[in-house]
């Protein structure tokens, strides 16, 4: 497949409470083979079951992490639950300078940055078809103590009011992820024909 490049090329921003189905998403754009640059975040948390190094995220040490922040590596960073997560500036800048359209998969605190950096990226958040199918969603997962579960079934909730900050919100329902993504693809052929187009610079 050709890649496709553009003079002004998107920067989306993907964002979402814990458990709303990210990572599921942006591999099925990855798999339909869709001509985006697909960010992967670096990560001190513990590899889980099936992930993969430079797939589904760069899992480094915490020293690593500390010297990215330290050389002002990283787009954006934060330290979540314990974990530290970023997003290595240079993959961003890099695919933009080539022209591709960039997905930017973070959380509602690392959204918040970007959109201080660049007002004029394209904010999607995505949100779970309720409340209770969220908790479902994270207690199914058993990655977690109760007490770490429970905290995180309480920010979740509290980072479902952060949708009104976005430009989109798609509902990520289960067992709609093609719906989902395809709407998320709808977006991005409707803001290529903006006018005046979006202009990032980072």
């Amino acid at each position: 497949m050709a890649t496709r490049t553009t003079p002004n090329p998107l920067l989306l921003v993907l964002s979402g409470p814990s458990g709303v189905g990210k990572d599921l998403l942006l591999t099925r754009l990855r798999e339909a083979g869709r001509p985006y640059h697909f960010t992967v975040t670096a990560t001190t948390r513990p590899r889980r079951s099936g992930e993969h190094d430079g797939v589904d995220y760069h899992f480094v040490s915490a020293q690593e992490f500390e010297s990215m922040i330290a050389n002002e590596e990283l787009l954006e960073w934060a330290n979540v639950f314990g974990n530290y997560y970023g997003v290595p500036k240079s993959q961003v800048m890099d695919a933009m300078a080539r022209g591709k359209d960039v997905i930017l998969k973070i959380d509602i605190q690392g959204a918040e940055t970007v959109r201080s950096l660049a007002p004029d990226a394209l904010f999607i958040f995505l949100a779970p078809p309720s409340d209770a199918e969220l908790e479902r969603r994270l207690r199914g997962r058993n990655t977690e103590s109760d007490e770490a579960l429970t905290t995180r079934i309480e920010q979740a909730r509290d980072e479902l009011q952060e949708a009104e900050k976005f430009d989109y919100t798609v509902v990520h329902h289960t067992d709609a992820t093609d719906e989902a993504a395809l709407e998320i693809e709808d977006i991005i052929r409707v803001e290529r024909h903006r006018d005046p187009p979006r202009r990032v610079v980072l």
